[in-house]
């Protein structure tokens, strides 16, 4: 990281404080969402972007494993999980032979879209609270 030139006011670390703070709020918001539909907070992410990768409907472990900020060999293990849930399958791409792309099943479907009700309503009632702080430069 970059010294800055300028120290951080004590307005600054509210901010950021207050930040982190809304953050952890919703992320826990999250975890025991997922968690009450049967999933993990990672299954949960997983199926959220196979679903929102932009222009289609699917994607693959190295695009999976960037948008989670995982190892690939984890996402491999995570999408072997949801497998077996019956939540997402594999196909190979009519593309590139060597390529293997995850697509949502129905069951995942569902679960995706109840979750994401779920996280759209907390986002909304978080709105007025949940900005970025600007720290002074």
């Amino acid at each position: 990281m970059k010294n800055s030139s300028k120290d951080l006011s004590k307005q600054d670390f509210e901010a950021l404080s207050t930040f982190r703070y809304q953050l952890r709020k919703f992320l826990r918001f999250s975890e025991e969402a997922a968690q009450s539909e049967g999933v993990t907070p990672q299954q949960y992410l997983l199926l959220l972007h196979v679903k929102g990768i932009a222009g289609r409907d699917w994607a693959n472990i190295g695009e999976l494993a960037e948008r989670l900020q995982s190892q690939h060999h984890s996402v491999v293990a995570l999408v072997t999980r949801c497998e077996k849930l019956e939540l997402i399958e594999r196909r190979t791409s009519e593309v590139d032979r060597r390529q293997v792309n995850i697509h949502l099943l129905p069951a995942g479907e569902r679960c995706l879209a109840k979750l994401a009700e779920l996280h759209r309503n907390e986002l909304a009632t978080l709105s007025g609270i949940f900005r970025i702080p600007t720290i002074n430069s």
